[in-house]
């Protein structure tokens, strides 16, 4: 047995008060005269040794209820097998699960309510002069300071759910940030334990911390939630009719039929439908809509689901433009189709520069860039396309058959291209056209049988590799390339075989010209994403902003502003927002008092699945690592971290004891006669 305080076991000196009592209990006795005494000599033998014995029963009692009075107060205890040094002190790490699924009801209340007592518990189970953290899903910076115990269970009383999903490995990280010095270690962590919150990869920890497990029962619920959404098409005009795809999961072990979704944008209704989905599938529909105006809108997916409601919503925005920019690079004897396919709709701004009076610095502020049988192509030109292709830009290569091939070829391999292998005067046909290539989707009612293709007197041959990402659009016999893409970085090149000139092919007036260039010029659109996820996206894009001296962006929404950080790379811009946006919803990017972006946040739909692990899951996790998990049923945990930690303390016992001798000595006194009945003096 040891003891938590000994320097308290001094106080067993003061066993000698009731000892000294005891052997000097002077009492001064009254001479009484009797003229026969054998009768008392009798009387008092019998009333001495019961006297006698009654004292020593006191005195035993006393000094028994002081031993263990002192014993109560040096903190006894049975010493655990995990053999921790208590006069190092504590640090204390106490995670809370506060995300969505904490919202959910047992019979002890709200998860979120029970692990608030819990935590409370387990303070209680150690020292005045020990150091606590408490640790959330939000991570804030007020949770790496050390508290004590008062203000730990001031700061546990005002945690609220948060949007914030976390892992456990990242909790576990987080934790040990805190831990310095030599004190004891000490992790707990009390969740519900979803299987997106425990993960299936394995859990590090470190040897010197004592990891400590509390799983909240909770049961799986039902739930359906609007997963994802994207737009079919990059570019967005007004008045034009396009669709949205909605994705639905539904993360319950039962079908759900007839889930109804709801369109909205600008708070108009815009479609609805409804969908049956299978348990534990996701299910897709397609929803059209029509009727926009320019600038920026704001659309809303919704569904109704009870009991869980934080995922029924979608927020997501997008820009429907006036216009969209198209640059046409030409050479002096290039033909003007580019010029009249483009700039006959007022949709698109065609800009057309010669080769020989490029404006390099205007080159990002285009979607696609068109280069026209160019004469004399100079790698300064190449290596600024490189880099616009790099960053999302979109270049269509009409070579010109006529100009040097070495020239053209070393141009081509400068962006990544293929070589020119030569020059072929042979007259042929394109033989295959990819109907099937997203370029081509809706171009053709019905997928025609025998397709008249473009018909090409004089082209390039190129020296094809393997190892080169390509996707033929157009294709010559044997498979010779005639028009194809090509994906880099971020952006694509699109490559054609010959110029447009009707002595070389008969590409620019065949029908399949237009909707080809069409297509390439929609997709080439650059486009921010739709919607962004709290706590996972903290990095925004943006087409280049550019600010004056004393001017800054905000991030702006109801009751909370921001200033992004802000980077300028490669053409874009690029705003850091770190954790600062934890609520789902609109925020506005504004320069001074102009809007120049609506960005829209979600919730993470991590959160979504109410499955959880098992303790053995878990455990499995962490391997061999040494791990202990807490029972929640448990009438008292503060109880059971103690003697975990200390082992089996004893001073309630101890005080017990010193209660009852006390009470013994009482009765002793009281009750405890010396005189034996019947007996008389005569």
């Amino acid at each position: 047995m040891n003891f938590l305080y000994p320097g308290f076991l001094f106080a067993l000196l003061t066993v000698a008060i009731p000892v000294i009592i005891h052997l000097f209990n002077f009492r001064k006795f009254k001479k009484v005269y009797f003229s026969n005494v054998a009768f008392l000599k009798e009387i008092k033998e019998q009333q001495s040794s019961r006297e006698k014995l009654k004292n020593l029963l006191i005195l035993c009692c006393r000094i028994l209820a002081i031993v263990f009075l002192v014993f109560a107060f040096a903190r006894p205890f049975l010493p655990s097998t995990s053999k921790i040094d208590q006069s190092k002190g504590n640090i204390v790490s106490i995670y809370i699960d506060n995300s969505y699924s904490m919202e959910a009801v047992n019979k002890e209340g709200s998860l979120l309510d029970e692990a608030k007592r819990k935590a409370k518990e387990i303070v209680k189970a150690f020292q005045l002069n020990d150091r606590f953290q408490l640790l959330t899903n939000d991570f804030e910076g007020k949770h790496q300071r050390l508290l004590n115990a008062d203000e730990l269970i001031q700061a546990v009383d005002e945690v609220k759910i948060s949007s914030a999903s976390r892992q456990l490995q990242q909790v576990i990280n987080r934790q040990q940030s805190i831990f310095t010095g030599a004190r004891n270690r000490f992790a707990y962590i009390i969740s519900d334990f979803q299987q997106g919150f425990a993960g299936n990869q394995p859990i590090k920890t470190n040897p010197n911390t004592n990891v400590s497990l509390i799983k909240l029962n909770s049961n799986a619920l039902p739930n359906v939630a609007v997963d994802s959404a994207w737009l079919l098409s990059p570019t967005h005009q007004a008045g034009a009719t396009e669709k949205l795809v909605v994705q639905l999961h539904n993360y319950g072990d039962e079908d759900a039929k007839n889930i109804p979704i709801k369109l909205t944008i600008n708070q108009q209704q815009k479609a609805i439908s409804s969908l049956n989905i299978a348990a534990g599938k996701t299910q897709t529909d397609t929803l059209a809509y029509s009727g926009l105006g320019l600038g920026w809108q704001r659309g809303t997916l919704s569904i109704k689901d009870f009991p869980l409601t934080f995922d029924d919503q979608l927020h997501f925005s997008f820009k429907v433009n006036a216009n969209q920019k198209v640059l046409s690079i030409n050479g002096q004897t290039a033909e003007k189709y580019i010029k009249a396919l483009f700039g006959a709709d007022p949709y698109f701004q065609l800009t057309e520069m010669p080769e020989s009076n490029i404006n390099y610095s205007a080159l990002a502020s285009y979607s696609l860039i068109v280069l026209n049988s160019l004469d004399n192509p100079a790698s300064g030109l190449a290596q600024e396309l490189k880099s616009y292709i790099a960053n999302g830009g979109s270049v269509v290569v009409f070579p010109n058959v006529k100009a040097d091939k070495n020239v053209y070829s070393a141009f081509l391999t400068s962006l990544g291209l293929p070589a020119i292998a030569d020059v072929n005067g042979n007259a042929t046909k394109v033989s295959h056209i990819e109907l099937k290539h997203p370029l081509f989707k809706e171009v053709f009612e019905t997928l025609p049988q025998n397709i008249d293709l473009p018909q090409v007197n004089r082209y390039f041959n190129f020296v094809e590799s393997s190892q080169r990402s390509k996707e033929d659009l157009l294709s010559l016999p044997a498979g010779k390339l005639f028009f194809a893409r090509y994906p880099m970085g971020n952006g694509q090149a699109y490559l054609a075989a010959t110029d447009l000139d009707n002595d070389d092919s008969n590409l620019a007036k065949h029908p399949v010209f237009v909707p080809l260039m069409y297509k390439i010029a929609f997709v080439s659109a650059k486009e921010q994403p739709i919607y962004y996820t709290v706590g996972r996206n903290n990095v925004l894009e943006s087409q280049k902003i550019v600010l004056g001296a004393n001017q800054t962006l905000k991030l702006v929404a109801d009751n909370f502003e921001v200033i992004p950080e802000l980077r300028q790379i490669n053409g874009k811009t690029l705003l850091y927002v770190a954790d600062q946006v934890k609520k789902a919803g609109y925020y506005e990017l504004k320069k001074a008092d102009s809007t120049l972006a609506v960005i829209a946040f979600n919730d993470n739909r991590t959160e979504s699945d109410m499955h959880y692990s098992s303790a053995d899951q878990i455990k499995e996790l962490f391997g061999k690592q040494q791990l202990t998990f807490l029972d929640p049923k448990s009438d008292s945990i503060a109880s059971a971290v103690s003697s975990k930690n200390n082992g089996t303390e004893l001073w309630k016992l101890c005080l017990i004891l010193s209660l009852v001798f006390l009470a013994i000595e009482i009765l002793l006194v009281r009750f405890y006669h010396t005189q034996k009945p019947g007996l008389q003096a005569h």
